[in-house]
């Protein structure tokens, strides 16, 4: 999988004639390396105009009082991503945009879709399952919350549970199932013997613990539909109990499990609710097709709609407002997000021990390996990496702008940089009346994301704008840091060296192998330099398309080509449980008069 990435050329000779350069004190560059924001606040670095050693200050602001509440939609929950369980199903649906649906109206749709549109209950069913599950996995990981017991009951709704228990078992949950009026239908039938063919133990309502908490993690309440009537009967009045009174319990205990309901959580009405406030509380609610008219009467933290199968007739007839289903997901988040506790998100990696007897000699080789092993895993674009750069000047946007000569901002920007300059001016007249300042970013690197587009003993090469911000840093530092993050397989690799421009050759042979409209792209953007608009883009883009149509070869800009770091230090991450990471470093050093790199395991 990597051959056509990287060529395993050897060094040139030059390469450890000169490599006792490497061991000099380069200046500083930003190493980066992925971690979790817990708080949110500005920094501020002032430079006294003093001949002592530069001071750093740092400002916290208090946004929320300054600039008004921040709505809540501003932060939203974490999502998969494409091609993972759920493809971005957390996607924000205006809840009051939404149509609901009264019973009646529901028990019409279901009948027009398995009458004249052709579907059968099994297809139906089988949707539905599936949406509840990518629903869960959605919201809660199986590292967390793995253990799963399924509340069936004797109908569709039950019929519903059951395929979301399969589901459920596929993306490494651990289920357990209690389906105590089973139905004889070949239907049901069916789906217990997937179940058993699986090994997932089937529980009787005796063999349930008193105490649900101590054994599963999630609770699928299954049992009732929307065509249900009546009170619950044995034995899922008690059940029932069960739930609410775990969820009072829940209240006092440190942590107890979820509830997720399916369309309809049991014992409520399907259109007043809750009525007597002694129902289930689910934590989590999966309508499907159309939400029911009591899902406004939930307050629970996840609203998903689950059902990516109403076709337009039936939208029309019942004049229905439903979401888009974000990529190829089967479900999407309705109704107002939970309040994020920024400080609460975190994940407990399980992953392999990284040793250092596994780790290859050369890091070079050991890049090959965990590259192979993110290509062979699908990840999305396991070639882009962060780079860091920090420029000569070390100011915030490595130009050579002096104190507060940037374009004025307007909106929220601008509020944020009146309040800045109370702050500053506050600085300059009381806490130090007689010291000038400006407005410095102390060695400040900048980062963005770039693709990797060749990779072998000398380096890493990536194709860029000559004239882009870092590329003006790189003339004036020619150090690097590069950041690989393969989120699927809990791990990152940081590379930190010295770069150069590849030749003109090697840049115009990767040129001409772009796609023709990417070559376009590239003469059309004078990257990170002012644009009038996106209009003004797209004109030149389509310019230039036209004068190109007849497929005549598009000439490489003398801006344009790649770069390529020689690494002098890695880093190989692999997360692990409580925080415990694997960190191998390896460093070059001589021995013998020949370069090899050390391995060292640092902190995590």
């Amino acid at each position: 999988m990597i051959s056509s990435l990287a060529t395993q050329a050897p060094l040139p000779l030059a390469y450890y004639r000169n490599s006792p350069s490497i061991y000099k004190t380069k200046p500083s560059t930003y190493f980066p390396r992925f971690f979790s924001v817990k708080t949110l606040s500005f920094p501020l670095f002032l430079n006294p105009s003093t001949n002592t050693s530069t001071s750093k200050a740092k400002i916290v602001f208090n946004l929320q009082g300054f600039l008004g509440p921040i709505s809540s939609p501003a932060i939203r929950p974490l999502c998969s991503k494409s091609g993972e369980v759920g493809g971005m199903a957390s996607s924000l649906q205006n809840q009051d945009s939404i149509s609901y649906l009264t019973q009646r109206e529901a028990a019409e749709i279901d009948e027009t879709l398995m009458g004249p549109l052709g579907f059968s209950v099994d297809q139906l069913m089988e949707l539905a399952g599936l949406s509840v599950a990518t629903s869960i996995a959605e919201v809660y990981k199986p590292s967390e919350y793995n253990r799963i017991l399924a509340i069936c009951g004797p109908g569709n709704n039950g019929g519903d549970g059951l395929v979301a228990a399969r589901h459920l078992y596929h993306f490494g949950y651990k289920l357990f199932v209690c389906y105590p009026k089973r139905t004889a239908k070949p239907l049901y039938s069916g789906l217990v013997t997937q179940l058993e063919s699986l090994l997932i133990p089937f529980l009787s309502v005796d063999e349930l613990p008193v105490d649900l908490s101590k054994d599963f993690d999630i609770l699928v309440d299954a049992m009732f539909g929307f065509s249900f009537h009546g009170s619950p009967r044995p034995p899922f009045d008690n059940l029932i109990q069960k739930l609410v009174h775990l969820h009072s319990c829940g209240q006092m205990q440190h942590k107890s499990p979820v509830i997720v309901s399916v369309d309809i959580p049991s014992g409520w009405h399907v259109e007043e609710g809750d009525v007597g406030g002694q129902g289930i509380k689910p934590h989590m609610l999966v309508s499907l097709t159309a939400p029911k008219l009591c899902a406004k009467k939930f307050s629970g933290p996840h609203h998903f709609l689950g059902g990516r199968f109403v076709p337009p007739t039936i939208a029309e007839k019942y004049k229905l407002q439903l979401p888009q289903y974000p990529g190829t997901s089967m479900c999407v988040r309705i109704g107002k997000p939970p309040q994020i506790d920024i400080s609460a998100l975190r994940e407990n990696y399980i992953s392999p021990e990284f040793l250092e007897e596994q780790a290859e000699a050369d890091p070079m080789d050991q890049f090959y390996k965990w590259f192979e092993d993110a290509v062979v895993a699908g990840l999305k674009e396991p070639n882009a990496m962060a780079l860091s750069t920090t420029g000569k000047d070390r100011k915030p946007d490595g130009s050579t702008m002096g104190p507060l000569e940037a374009p004025a901002p307007s909106g929220i920007l601008e509020k944020i940089w009146e309040l800045f300059k109370k702050c500053l001016n506050f600085l300059k007249n009381f806490a130090f009346p007689s010291t000038k300042y400006e407005i410095r970013a102390f060695n400040l690197s900048s980062s963005r994301m770039v693709l990797l587009k060749g990779v072998n003993k000398d380096g890493f090469v990536w194709y860029t704008n000559y004239e882009s911000r870092k590329a003006r840093e790189l003339s004036e530092n020619p150090h690097a840091a590069l950041l690989f993050y393969w989120d699927g397989l809990n791990r990152q690799v940081r590379v930190e060296g010295s770069v150069q421009k590849v030749s003109d050759e090697e840049s115009e042979q990767y040129f001409h192998s772009r796609p023709r409209g990417s070559q376009i792209a590239a003469i059309v953007s004078k990257q990170s330099t002012l644009v009038p608009g996106r209009d003004v883009l797209h004109q030149q883009y389509k310019e230039l398309e036209e004068k190109y149509s007849d497929g005549s070869l598009i000439p490489k800009p003398k801006h344009w080509g790649g770069y390529r770091l020689q690494p002098e230090r890695f880093e190989f991450w692999q997360g692990q449980q409580s925080r415990l990471h694997d960190r191998l470093e390896y460093s070059p050093q001589e021995i013998n008069g020949k370069r090899v790199w050390r391995i060292v395991r640092l902190a995590p």
